[in-house]
């Protein structure tokens, strides 16, 4: 099977669309708690794994720098427009997160990253025709145009955005009163832009559209 057949693939596309949805959301709990300035653990300094974090909080404004840096690839995959820059952020972070997990013997932590790691390679794959004019320096190149995701996605990745933010904010689980109900209210509208985006898109028979 070609790429051009898999790029074009509806399914294919369905997929790859809501595993930039994933990934981006992964990033934001993570990268909220360092940009507000706030600890990742409470595990003991006694122990390897606390002492790294607890001297990465107390480096200061680098601690906030990659919660920014965390939460600015998430949105970017969020976004879908720009996806491939997302992607690229993502996996230069992930990269240094996946190491990490490595080295510091993290107990099941680094198969989650490892996974995290395939995910991200196959969303830079599915636009490696974007990326292949940059290594065909000082020669003639073309570069193929596939479809790229609707407007619906592109609102469904903002609501989501804003949903996801304000729950992890919220924090309804441990929350009470107009915070639990609010949390609620953001569960039900992520449930029903996940319903309403696919049942357009599944109506109309059309996931993307060509730019």
């Amino acid at each position: 099977m070609t790429f051009e057949s898999l790029r074009t693939n509806r399914f294919n596309q369905w997929v790859i669309i809501h595993l930039r949805y994933l990934l981006g959301v992964a990033f934001f709990p993570s990268g909220l708690v360092k940009l507000l300035g706030e600890r990742f653990t409470r595990i003991s300094t006694d122990h390897p794994i606390g002492f790294f974090f607890e001297a990465l909080y107390q480096s200061g404004f680098y601690w906030n720098f990659l919660g920014l840096v965390q939460l600015t690839a998430g949105i970017l995959l969020m976004t879908q427009r720009f996806a491939t820059f997302g992607a690229l952020l993502f996996l230069a972070i992930l990269t240094n997160i996946w190491i990490i997990t490595i080295s510091l013997s993290f107990t099941g932590t680094w198969i989650i990253t490892s996974l995290m790691m395939i995910a991200v390679l196959v969303l830079i794959m599915w636009d490696q025709h974007k990326l292949l004019p940059i290594f065909n320096y000082n020669k003639a190149s073309t570069v193929k145009v596939y479809p790229d995701p609707g407007y619906g996605w592109i609102i469904a990745g903002v609501i989501y955005t804003i949903s996801f933010i304000a729950l992890y904010r919220l924090n309804p689980i441990m929350g009470e009163g107009y915070e639990k109900w609010l949390g609620i209210l953001f569960v039900l509208i992520i449930l029903v832009t996940f319903v309403i985006s696919n049942y357009k898109a599944y109506k109309n028979r059309k996931l993307a559209i060509n730019t």
